[in-house]
């Protein structure tokens, strides 16, 4: 199991128990933030000082862990160098404070490979994204992440999300992998979820990873999942921020408010444009005056009237909690 009790010290599985404790705590202070890659105006190149700003803000801002080159980060778009900078970036900027779990994924050759670029640049876990296409049966997700797991000695967080739903006996398998630490939810149903916490070992970390988490916090917490990563965070951390606080501390007032005039207009919005759940939040960024440049194909821009309403809300939102565009 994952407890590492049979561990001899310093294995694999101690260090991933060790190292999933870590981000247990650290979840309890504040949101997961997930950063955006800043490409060029033509979207050809990365912008590697931009990326480091951009990086520094979010450790600023209280972020709790730091993902980046995950969906967010446009993953699927960059090119293996281009992340092994990009990871690099994150890992120095974080310089051991913030824990940093780089993305990986599409096959698991694929994976394995990011996995071996993500150590070379000292990362200290991976996000096992969903799968490339397929839709597959239990037992070929868990053969899927125990190749790619058996391939690394970094902890990994695994994603369900689209097309991949483990059950709770796929789950269970997967917690016996020394290094497999945990699940990042993206499907947002709490009797599943619920199922699965049940079974799991008490280490093993589980947390809400939906579109815009926060719709869902209050009930994802009411089944013992308090931790959540935070896509609004990657351009408003003041009001992601606010919101984490004020649900921790049980201000629900707060709560209620900044529900009802930020995070609802906002998934109405992002809900106008299939990927919007990245687009809106980079021009967030940029609004707020980071270098970000463009989304890169297949996603496309915010559309111009989207575009203005969006930084209505910003702004109405951020005077909320004391805060300017």
């Amino acid at each position: 199991m994952l407890t590492g009790t049979c561990d001899p010290p310093g294995s694999i599985g101690e260090r991933a128990t060790a190292f999933s404790l870590r981000l247990r705590q650290r979840a309890q202070d504040g949101v997961m933030s997930f950063p955006l890659t800043p490409f060029s105006d033509d979207g050809s190149a990365i912008r590697p000082d931009a990326f480091r700003k951009h990086v520094r803000r979010q450790i600023d801002a209280g972020a709790a862990a730091l993902f980046p080159c995950c969906g967010t980060g446009e993953f699927f778009s960059l090119t293996e160098d281009e992340y092994s900078t990009l990871v690099g970036i994150a890992v120095d900027e974080a310089a051991g404070e913030v824990p940093v779990i780089a993305g990986t994924g599409y096959g698991w050759a694929s994976a394995a490979r990011f996995a071996e670029r993500a150590t070379e640049a000292g990362v200290d876990g991976l996000l096992l994204l969903p799968h490339y296409l397929v839709r597959a049966p239990q037992s070929g997700l868990v053969a899927h992440v125990r190749q790619v797991a058996d391939r690394t000695e970094l902890p990994v967080v695994v994603y369900q999300r689209e097309q991949v739903w483990y059950s709770a006996s796929a789950l269970q398998e997967l917690a016996s992998v020394p290094n497999v630490i945990g699940l990042k939810d993206g499907h947002s149903d709490l009797d599943q979820l619920q199922r699965l916490r049940l079974v799991m070992p008490e280490s093993f970390l589980m947390f809400n990873g939906a579109q815009t988490a926060e719709m869902q916090a209050r009930q994802y917490a009411s089944i013992g999942i308090g931790a959540y990563s935070s896509a609004v965070h990657g351009f408003a951390p003041e009001i992601a921020t606010t919101f984490f606080r004020s649900l921790r501390d049980g201000d629900t007032e707060r709560v209620e408010l900044l529900l009802r005039e930020f995070y609802l207009p906002f998934v109405e919005l992002r809900d106008r444009q299939v990927g919007y759940a990245v687009a809106l939040v980079k021009a967030g960024a940029r609004l707020r005056g980071e270098d970000m440049g463009p989304v890169r194909a297949p996603l496309a821009d915010p559309a111009a009237g989207d575009l203005n309403d969006f930084e209505a809300l910003m702004r109405s939102a951020l005077a909320i909690v004391g805060a300017e565009l």
